[in-house]
């Protein structure tokens, strides 16, 4: 029997005009539900969540795309299609849900780590033009520290540090939570993600056919973050084997048994003085930025000395470091040997390795070493085995500090000349010296004075003081900076040598490194100049098989060798015939 629905009589319809007659409710803008504090909360919620997704997938679409390499930092850098980030939505569409989760969580923190890895390799390209080492640049935050405690103030370092552990931190954090959210995200719109995916492997196979690039050098088929995790992991690999491998290259010396009479006999009676320029690279005589002026203090400089009676030649050295790690270029030098790490510098301070200043040493030299930004204990002293070293105490500054300097130039070389070369005759010496007055962050440097009035460096105040209050620079009044600072060094160690050197002094001076890529830009050599000052002209012929150019200044055509072959060259030149 079939039921009939009843119509009801006219006018019986429910009324609508009541908005609670149905349980609707009034949507109008100003209507009832504005002032419901369930229906606001329920609004902020869905508005927090909407946020909530679209910042987690800006951080995860961040992490995949940024570049690891600050010359390709650019806007256009982030349009790029990442395959990993395909592959993934592809296997989390696939699997079920305890699997989901645990694939999107391991992947979340993988992305994360990756993602800080990203930052460290862009941070140390745009300071060293390399990637982060990841096995043997830890020990490099130690000195990143006391860099800017010594340039901005140790409250500014601790901030610093602080701020770098939260991210470190915080990051994988992020990131994994961020991977979570959107795994649910991906599965709730199962069929419009997956015809994304499909469009956008079409979209990406399109792509890497035809080479799209939106910014130089960076595809739009993206594969990156696989290419970064396979060159750290070689990286890795190559570390562990130079371990082994390296300690048997130290005990390959050609001068390692020379009796000390068959050594440096062409400089029997010369005081020898090496000094390493802070920042001195080849960018700083040929860049059209800096090369007009440097290269008039260069060629004034070599006028002027040709006027006191010396002579100089000059050529290029390949440092085995950029933009920083000074201490790896002092050691490629002094032991002839590749220090491009601080894994072979730790294993060459424990090695009996010869060095330059040994050789000399062995030949009846005293060695001395002058290192002014020394300031704490410092265990390469006892590998150079100098007779006598001069850190930042035994110097006594009492004048302003200039940044990270701890004391100019000027001030250097005259304590120096006070404390070592003013002293009775005695042996002939070999001295080490590091001028750090063109160190970064490069702020102004102090004027020449009279070097009778120099004393103990109060002198230098005044110019301290109108230093300062400069705030922010830009990058064209840093590289103005820069520049001022290689003049200022190179002006000094001219006038150091017109006012105090006589017919035994051999002057040797070079760069330790090329500046940062905020100085030079991207892909700079790392070569640096290098030039010898004498007044004996039997020592220059000594070199003469060089090919090296007269004057204080490198031509572009000059010659370059790598760093390391500097010691045996130069023990083969000055030793016996």
């Amino acid at each position: 029997m079939t039921r009939v629905r009843r119509r009801p009589a006219r006018g019986r319809w429910p009324v609508r005009d009541d908005p609670a007659a149905d349980g609707h409710t009034d949507r109008t803008p100003g209507g009832a539900a504005d002032d419901d504090p369930a229906a606001r909360g329920r609004t902020w919620r869905s508005v927090r969540s909407r946020l909530a997704t679209v910042l987690a997938a800006l951080l995860v679409l961040l992490a995949l795309t940024a570049p690891y390499d600050f010359g390709r930092l650019s806007p256009g850098a982030f349009v790029r299609i990442p395959l990993e980030a395909l592959l993934l939505v592809a296997l989390l569409l696939a699997l079920p849900p305890r699997g989901r989760r645990l694939v999107a969580t391991l992947a979340g923190v993988a992305l994360g780590l990756l993602f800080l890895v990203k930052l460290l390799d862009l941070g140390f390209s745009a300071s060293l033009s390399r990637a982060f080492d990841l096995v043997l640049d830890w020990a490099l935050l130690d000195e990143a520290f006391g860099f800017v405690s010594e340039s901005y103030g140790r409250p500014g370092a601790i901030g610093a540090a602080v701020a770098l552990a939260l991210v470190a931190v915080g990051l994988p954090v992020l990131v994994t939570l961020s991977m979570l959210r959107l795994s649910h995200l991906v599965v709730r719109h199962h069929t419009g993600t997956t015809r994304t995916v499909a469009v956008l492997v079409v979209v990406w196979v399109a792509c890497a056919a035809f080479g799209v690039q939106v910014a130089p050098g960076v595809p739009v088929a993206d594969t990156s973050a696989t290419t970064l995790a396979n060159g750290h992991g070689f990286q890795v690999r190559l570390r562990l084997n130079d371990r082994k491998t390296f300690s048997t290259t130290i005990n390959d010396d050609a001068f390692r048994d020379t009796p000390g009479d068959q050594l440096l006999t062409a400089l029997r009676g010369k005081n020898v003085v090496v000094a390493f320029v802070e920042s001195y690279g080849r960018d700083a005589v040929e860049d059209p930025e800096f090369a007009p002026q440097v290269g008039a203090v260069l060629d004034g400089g070599t006028n002027r000395l040709r006027a006191a009676g010396y002579s100089a030649q000059s050529g290029f050295l390949t440092s085995p470091t950029f933009g920083g790690g000074s201490w790896l270029a002092h050691a490629t030098l002094l032991s002839g040997l590749w220090i491009d790490n601080d894994q072979r510098h730790r294993t060459l301070l424990a090695s009996d390795r010869m060095t330059l200043g040994g050789a000399f040493q062995r030949a009846d030299w005293q060695t001395v070493g002058v290192m002014p930004a020394v300031t704490r204990a410092w265990p390469e002293g006892s590998f150079y085995g100098y007779d006598r070293f001069y850190d930042a105490n035994t110097l006594a500054y009492r004048g302003p500090k200039f940044s990270f300097g701890t004391m100019p130039d000027q001030y250097t070389l005259s304590s120096w000349q006070r404390l070592e070369r003013a002293r009775p005759d005695g042996p002939a010496t070999m001295t080490e010296l590091a001028l750090v007055s063109s160190h970064s962050p490069w702020t102004p440097v102090p004027p020449l004075v009279d070097w009778a009035d120099v004393g103990d460096g109060a002198i230098f105040q005044d110019a301290a003081e109108g230093g300062r209050g400069e705030g922010r620079r830009s990058a064209k009044r840093i590289r103005a900076d820069y520049r001022q600072s290689i003049e200022y060094t190179l002006n000094t160690l001219v006038s150091y040598v017109e006012t105090y050197g006589d017919d035994d002094l051999v002057f040797i001076f070079l760069g330790d490194h090329q500046p940062a890529p905020v100085i030079t830009g991207e892909n700079a050599s790392h070569d640096v100049p290098i030039s010898i000052i004498t007044r004996d002209r039997a020592v220059l012929d000594r070199i003469s098989g060089w090919g090296w150019q007269d004057g204080l200044k490198p031509g572009p055509q000059a010659p370059v060798w790598r760093m390391d072959a500097f010691r045996d060259r130069f023990l083969t030149a000055f030793g016996p015939r």
